[in-house]
C-alpha cells in the first residue's frame, strides 16, 4: 500500500461509517432515535460524530432527521387520508403542537392549512371569514 492510500485509507473507513450512520436515520427517522443511539452505530463519540455529520452534510443529525420528518409529512397529508395528529406520530415527533409550530415554521402554513390546499381543497370561510359577513352572500 502507498503513502498515499495509507492516508487516504483512514478517510474512507470514516466517510463510510458516517454514511451508514446516515442510512440508519434514513430508516428510522420516525422511530425515538437520539445523538448517543446514531453515533453509536457509527462507532465514534458523539462529539466526534457530531462534528463529522455536520462536516459531511452541512446539517447536524437532528436537523437532518428533523427534515427527513417534515417531507415524510407532506407527503401524508398530501397523499393520505389520515388526521394531523396521526400524521404527526406516523412521522415520529411526540408532540402535535411542536410538530405543528414546527411545520407552520419550516412550510410556512399550518399542517391542515397545507393539507386543503394540496388538496385543492377550499378552506370552509366559515372558520377564517366572520360570521356575519359569511351570511351576507351564502
Amino acid at each position: 500500500m502507498s503513502e498515499q492510500d495509507q492516508r487516504d485509507y483512514p478517510k474512507a473507513y470514516r466517510y463510510r461509517r458516517i454514511v451508514a450512520a446516515k442510512r440508519y436515520i434514513d430508516t428510522h427517522f420516525d422511530e425515538s432515535i437520539d445523538l448517543d443511539l446514531i453515533s453509536d452505530e457509527a462507532h465514534f463519540s458523539k462529539y466526534h460524530f457530531l462534528r463529522l455529520f455536520k462536516d459531511t452534510y452541512g446539517q447536524t443529525p437532528h436537523q437532518y432527521c428533523t427534515g427527513l420528518r417534515l417531507k415524510k409529512a407532506r407527503e401524508l397529508l398530501r397523499e393520505e387520508n389520515m388526521s394531523v395528529s396521526e400524521v404527526c406520530f406516523e412521522v415520529g415527533f411526540e408532540s402535535v403542537g411542536s410538530f405543528s409550530s414546527l411545520f407552520k415554521r419550516r412550510v410556512g402554513e399550518s399542517p391542515s392549512t397545507y393539507r386543503a390546499k394540496r388538496n385543492n381543497r377550499a378552506i370552509n370561510p366559515k372558520t377564517v371569514v366572520p360570521g356575519c359577513f359569511v351570511q351576507q352572500f351564502y
